[in-house]
């Protein structure tokens, strides 16, 4: 080998250990960087120079030229990182639902100083008090005091339930749009890291570091998979339909509905179509990201994902009490965490307030004015905010009770709507329960607390336990902080097995200083032995060159 070739081995070793330097300070100066992803220099043999080619030994006589830096590249696990993403998105999911029912029960007051539970036992023992002496007045303003409050907390506690099915509806737009931003980023990353990377010289780790860091966050958000093409793009997924592919940002929009709620969906999928007006309508029925008619299963992966989770806690409507009716109507609300408390709680105020109402209509007497209004109508402890409890048939002059149509909101006796009686809450004695002969009506105050005391209450279709009206309620709030409990576990398990997979990556990706000051100590070592071979080889030129002059 000559001199100067020696110099150059010494040249390429002072390079490479000074590129191995500042990979370690990189490492060292980003340990605590958040999605930081831990890189190693690749070092390898420099080409080598043959002196004499050998056809008949293993191999020819070469004499080899140094060192050379390869590449500085990442340390993942594929695996791993496929795991934690998974893993996060599924705790994600839980963690929402299992927040919502906190905020439920809050709502609820329980457990606290004021729940709902005082307001139904207070009616329930004005209701007691009276079937003693119906016809005393303390008694009479007793009921009438005690519906007006359960009424009127009924009505707070289902507008707080509005307001927290609102407050997921506005989570469910923001996190579109954070998704959406994920997603646009990965998108532009891909097409940096390809234009730096195409001439196959420099690898864009840091922008990597980014990349993988927005696919962590996106995958908290949404049932995200991914693959790589061969291109080094990062080719997302959600639910199955495509999120980011090579040249292509698919976005997802926000619809909407009538009810003001949103409904996310493909913006590529959707159906625009022109009515006979001129009109422009988006058709998103098989544009929908999320379908909320699946069941939650582990198995089928329905449970991952934050917008997942609030699509299904939030649930499409307002639900009330009809949808109770048939196993078929509740099959269709019970995955709502909401939707399935609110019509719990309204049968409750539904049958509470048309039980008595139809207790005092079949106890009144129009032709002797008993139990009646000036008109002729039965009086009614509860009545509607729009539309009248009872129409006057003019064919038959009778009185007839409006009936209930699922398909029109406000013929509903439903919590929100309800409200006491105006006139028997500035004269609670027009109730009087004393028959027109002059007799004490005990009958109609014996069937006001047999309403109360009968277990014919079933919480949802599903349950056949029976209650009374006391205990259906404590079924509910029962129902919700077992659930509760359920979504906790679920929650703790599912952040220790995303705690335990993080740390087993993080062994990988992440930065020890203490491995890296051991790298330190390697290269700065082999630099200052390349230093010391030049200047062997400097001093021997050195030497030569005064020899020969």
């Amino acid at each position: 080998m000559s001199l100067m070739s020696a110099l150059s081995v010494g040249r390429l070793g002072l390079q490479t250990s000074q590129n191995a330097l500042n990979t370690v300070a990189h490492n060292v100066s980003n340990a605590d960087t958040k999605g930081y992803t831990r890189q190693q220099v690749q070092l390898g043999d420099n080409v080598y120079n043959t002196i004499k080619y050998n056809f008949s030994g293993v191999s020819s006589q070469q004499i080899g030229l140094g060192v050379m830096y390869t590449q500085t590249r990442q340390v993942r696990d594929d695996f791993l990182d496929k795991l934690y993403r998974k893993e996060s998105g599924r705790s994600a999911f839980y963690e929402v639902s299992y927040d919502t029912l906190y905020q439920i029960e809050n709502i609820f007051g329980e457990p606290g100083e004021n729940p709902f539970q005082a307001s139904v036992d207070r009616l329930w023992e004005a209701v007691e008090e009276l079937s003693k002496d119906p016809s005393s007045a303390v008694n009479q303003g007793l009921l009438i005091q005690r519906s007006s409050q359960f009424i009127d907390e009924a009505n707070i506690v289902y507008k707080e339930l509005r307001a927290y099915q609102d407050n997921l509806n506005q989570q469910i737009y923001d996190n579109v749009k954070t998704i959406n931003k994920y997603g646009k980023a990965i998108y532009e990353l891909n097409e940096q890291i390809q234009r730096i990377e195409a001439a196959g010289v420099e690898h864009a780790n840091d922008l990597r570091d980014q990349r993988n860091y927005y696919l962590d966050e996106l995958a908290k958000m949404t049932n995200m998979t991914y693959s790589v093409d061969v291109f080094g793009n990062y080719n997302v997924r959600i639910d199955g339909e495509s999120f980011v592919s090579r040249g292509q940002f698919y976005e997802m929009g926000v619809f909407t509905e009538d009810n003001g709620f949103y409904t996310p969906y493909w913006v590529n999928l959707a159906e625009k179509t022109i009515d006979r007006y001129g009109r422009e309508t988006l058709d998103i029925s098989h544009a929908k990201v999320v379908d909320t008619n699946r069941p939650i299963s582990t198995a089928i992966n329905t449970d991952i994902g934050k917008l997942e989770s609030l699509m299904y806690a939030r649930g499409d409507h307002r639900a009330n009490y009809t949808e109770l009716e048939t196993e078929a109507k509740y099959d269709k609300i019970q995955n709502s965490l909401i939707m399935n408390v609110q019509a719990e709680f309204d049968r409750l105020i539904h049958d509470i307030t048309t039980g008595i109402n139809q207790i005092l209509e079949d106890a009144s007497d129009p032709a002797n004015g008993y139990l009646c209004n000036s008109d002729g109508s039965p009086i009614q402890l509860f009545v509607k905010n729009v539309t009248p409890t009872h129409i006057y048939n003019e064919a038959t002059g009778i009185w007839e009770k409006m009936k209930e149509d699922p398909d029109n909101f406000e013929t509903l006796f439903t919590v929100g709507s309800i409200r006491l009686n105006d006139d028997l809450a500035k004269q609670p004695t027009l109730l009087g329960f004393v028959k027109p002969e002059g007799s004490t009506d005990y009958e109609t105050g014996q069937k006001l607390y047999q309403l109360f005391e009968e277990e014919t209450h079933a919480l949802n279709p599903n349950l056949k336990t029976l209650a009374n009206f006391s205990d259906y309620y404590m079924n509910l709030t029962n129902q919700i902080a077992n659930s509760g409990y359920a979504y906790k576990k679920l929650t703790e398990d599912q952040q220790e097995t995303v705690s335990a997979v993080g740390s087993a990556r993080e062994e990988i990706i992440g930065v020890s200083t203490d491995e890296e000051l051991t790298h330190m100590i390697k290269f700065q070592n082999a630099y200052n032995a390349s230093s010391r071979y030049i200047n062997a080889v400097d001093e021997l030129l050195e030497h030569l060159i005064n020899a020969l002059a």
